[in-house]
């Protein structure tokens, strides 16, 4: 009888070998999928928008009261914040991660858990540096497209782009892969436009208002009193659970490890995913429970240093805040002027730390109590959650719409603002779409009062306390 294989019959090792792997990549894959909702803000861009894992360039399930009607109202201005894409580790990650693999692969004998990472391959090099990943560019240019075809009114070959950066060179790239994806939107519609060529601002001064900011820099930045609640979380009780189990999984003393060791094997678990895509060995390390204590440890960062934690981590950003306002005033007073918007589009690219505090600032995703180390159970349901809020290629944006059948003239011009491409309520009324004269005079204050040379002055005394904060 004729054997159905073409081959040799696979010998019985080889193929518990075959069956081992598949069990590996199974569990691998299985692992990441829990671990992979809780990367704060290291998580890729798809998280937050689950159908472009099966279509980068889909525009999503239609919203309610998404857009406003196009026949009643047309937009006239796009401001974009948006954060770089998919990035490499620091190199501070990277040398925390050679530390821990050094660890692991210094034990002998080393034990089955401990030896398969032992035998990775330590590939993150230290001239990575935090900078644009491969798959940073794609976020950027399907971004780009995405957003060409969602409002086509504004993305048009006949229209000016205003582009600003941060002058890190991950957002420099990413204005360049962004401008790439628009050249390619755009191209089928006008072939001879060359958006790619054209120039990106360098903005330090408004994409990285916190490095210009001295009391800032001062009282939270360099202190070492400000991160207090990071640092007793650390040591608390849910923290210590994980570091015990750890250590015991690779068989090491549980004094060989830090929370900063364990923190960075569950960041290369995101890493992997988000720049390479594949579900690393790291990722078996954790469990769902563990990954929801170590978002918390990212969060806790994230609200103390560029949240509600201190009132100047928002109040810095608010020379961005005006200077949005400043853009969609103009606007307004062309359009009643029946001139050319000046600025119907402006692109601007920079980082979590620029978003956050403009969030923070405008009231977006508060709680009614602050996170703290001692809270974490209480906070299970907290909407600060900055794997939500700024994942890589996170975006906030601002779209000005011109009403012409409005019934009043404060009904004219009409204002949404998206997160990640999504809608997001206004606080002061939890609708999507706002009146321009409404959305001001909620934050009259800000626009009149927030001052950015004197929020950011240090006080005669140079006090470094957070008390004042």
């Amino acid at each position: 009888m004729a054997s159905c294989f073409r081959g040799p019959l696979p010998g019985r090792h080889s193929l518990l070998l075959l069956l081992l792997q598949v069990s590996l990549a199974q569990e691998r894959a299985v692992a990441t999928s829990l671990l992979s909702g809780y990367f704060g803000t290291k998580s890729r861009y798809e998280e937050v928008n689950q159908h472009l894992l099966q279509d980068p360039l889909s525009l999503g399930p239609p919203e309610p009261g998404y857009l406003l009607p196009s026949a009643a109202c047309a937009p006239l201005q796009l401001r974009a914040l948006i954060r770089h894409g998919t990035r490499f580790p620091t190199e501070k990650q990277i040398r925390k991660l050679g530390q821990l693999h050094r660890l692991l692969r210094s034990q002998e004998p080393p034990c089955a858990a401990a030896q398969q990472f032992a035998h990775w391959d330590m590939w993150y090099q230290p001239d990575m540096d935090g900078k644009l990943a491969p798959e940073g560019r794609l976020d950027m240019e399907q971004l780009a497209q995405r957003l060409a075809a969602r409002f086509p009114g504004l993305f048009s070959p006949q229209r000016r782009f205003a582009l600003a950066s941060s002058s890190k060179h991950r957002c420099v790239e990413s204005s360049a892969a962004f401008r790439k994806g628009l050249q390619l939107a755009l191209h089928r519609q006008s072939p001879g436009r060359d958006i790619e060529n054209e120039e990106t601002e360098i903005n330090d001064k408004l994409m990285r208002f916190f490095d210009h900011c001295e009391k800032f820099i001062t009282c939270v930045e360099e202190n070492a009193t400000a991160m207090y609640e990071v640092d007793a979380f650390k040591q608390g009780p849910e923290m210590k659970r994980v570091l015990e189990k750890i250590a015991a999984t690779l068989c090491i003393p549980v004094r060989e490890l830090n929370a900063d060791l364990v923190q960075v094997a569950f960041f290369t678990c995101s890493f992997e995913l988000a720049v390479k895509n594949v579900n690393s060995p790291w990722c078996l390390l954790f469990n769902e429970e563990d990954a929801k204590v170590l978002e918390y440890l990212n969060d806790l960062k994230q609200y103390w240093k560029r949240g509600y934690g201190y009132d100047i981590n928002s109040r810095s950003s608010c020379i961005l805040f005006q200077d949005i306002f400043k853009h969609l005033d103009k606007a307004i007073a062309e359009s009643k002027s029946s001139m050319p918007i000046s600025s119907p589009v402006i692109l601007q690219f920079g980082h979590a730390e620029t978003l956050q505090p403009l969030l923070a600032l405008m009231g977006f995703f508060k709680d009614e109590e602050p996170l703290t180390a001692n809270n974490y159970k209480k906070q299970m349901h907290r909407k600060f959650r900055s794997g939500r809020i700024v994942p890589y290629a996170s975006n906030l944006i601002f779209v000005l719409y011109h009403c012409d059948q409005a019934k009043t003239p404060e009904e004219e011009y009409q204002v949404q603002i998206l997160l990640n491409e999504k809608l997001l309520p206004f606080p002061h009324s939890e609708e999507t779409v706002s009146l321009y004269t409404d959305l001001k005079n909620y934050y009259k204050d800000i626009l009149q009062n927030c001052h950015f040379s004197e929020e950011c002055e240090l006080s005669k005394t140079n006090n470094t306390s957070t008390d004042e904060l």
